[in-house]
């Protein structure tokens, strides 16, 4: 006995409705992660402040080799089922792209450490992850899904970017105010100027790390397929760039380690629980990438594009956050203060912009 047509017609539209109910949730998830991410992300240079006594090589050593080798893997082989299976299946060249693409985003993370060092930890942040963040995702999305561009999600983040870039500039606009602020010498203000181009070449380097996100999609489908919930797929993808990242700032770190003779400063006393902030510095940027790769997952096609200029924009905003609670903006001016805060809100208002055209 078939059903009448109104009582099918019925049914079909609550299907529609709870499908619609299960989608607007889903994108809270992935959103709300992506949140999470950017929060864990944009702290993890904090504890460095904590570390005066060791150099910078001293400190970002502990943080690569937590963050970038012994917590990925831990949590990727928890997490994974037969994770050499996953690689073994995944074919060579999309394998190489991940390798490679990590090798630069370790060059990118390198010039983070050294770009912040120099031009302060809020303007740094602002630079580098300004620059990631668009680099990061419009790349991509020309290369994979060009139709995109045209589509209101495409049209969505090409706003987004381009009001990301309004806020970026208030932002350089109360670095340079900061700088004339504190009456930086001749020599300072050179150091700035190398500091602001190291910052650039971060920015551009960094944004590899979604690449590997991206065209690595192989892995995570193989990840998949052997029993990785949706939320831990990326886990192998992650694991094999950030082991990439890894060699380009072990080879770095050793040199200064050498060129400045400071390995003994891991052995002074009054230090060992630096190397718990180093280890923490670690768990926050890992913990943030893996938070990242959930909420993208969560958001679907477009997740790990949509969801990266969202992800380091936040990172900007608690990276500023940090900056300020360490000081670094004490002897500015009001009209300082007011060009950072007035580049957050521009921000902020970037990642609503981008949220709405994904929620469309």
């Amino acid at each position: 006995m078939r059903m009448p047509h109104f009582v099918r017609a019925s049914a079909f539209r609550m299907s529609i409705a709870r499908l619609g109910e299960l989608m607007t949730e889903q994108l809270a998830v992935g959103i709300g992660l992506v949140l999470v991410a950017g929060i864990l992300n944009g702290s993890f240079a904090a504890p460095m402040k904590r570390m005066p006594a060791w150099s910078w090589e001293n400190s970002w050593l502990i943080f690569a080799t937590t963050g970038l080798i012994i917590f990925p893997w831990i949590i990727t082989f928890l997490t994974v089922p037969n994770v050499a299976g996953v690689y073994s299946g995944a074919s060579s060249a999309t394998l190489w792209k991940v390798a490679l693409f990590g090798i630069a985003w370790g060059v990118g993370a390198t010039l983070f450490g050294l770009g912040i060092s120099r031009v302060g930890m809020a303007l740094g942040f602002a630079i580098i992850l300004g620059i990631t963040a668009s680099f990061g995702s419009l790349f991509p999305l020309a290369v994979l899904h060009p139709e995109e561009l045209h589509a209101r999600r495409g049209e969505a983040l090409m706003l987004g970017t381009a009001v990301m870039i309004v806020g970026l500039l208030f932002l350089a606009l109360a670095g340079k105010r900061r700088e004339r602020d504190t009456g930086m010498s001749g020599t300072a203000r050179s150091g700035f100027l190398l500091g602001l181009v190291i910052c650039i070449f971060s920015g551009l380097f960094s944004s590899m790390l979604n690449f590997s996100f991206v065209f690595g999609d192989e892995i995570r489908v193989r990840a998949l397929a052997t029993g990785a919930s949706s939320a831990m797929a990326a886990n192998p993808i992650w694991s094999l760039t950030v082991t990439g990242g890894f060699l380009s700032n072990l080879i770095y770190c050793v040199y200064l380690l050498n060129k400045n003779k400071s390995w003994g400063v891991y052995s002074e006393r009054g230090t060992s629980n630096y190397w718990l902030l180093g280890g923490l510095m670690g768990l926050l940027w890992y913990g943030g990438t893996v938070a990242y790769g959930m909420g993208a997952a969560s958001l679907g096609k477009l997740g790990g594009i949509v969801g990266w200029p969202v992800f380091m924009t936040l990172d900007i905003i608690v990276g500023i956050f940090w900056g300020a609670v360490s000081g670094e903006w004490k002897q500015a001016s009001r009209r300082a203060v007011a060009y950072c805060w007035a580049g957050v809100g521009v921000l902020v208002l970037a990642i609503v912009l981008i949220s709405i055209g994904n929620a469309s």
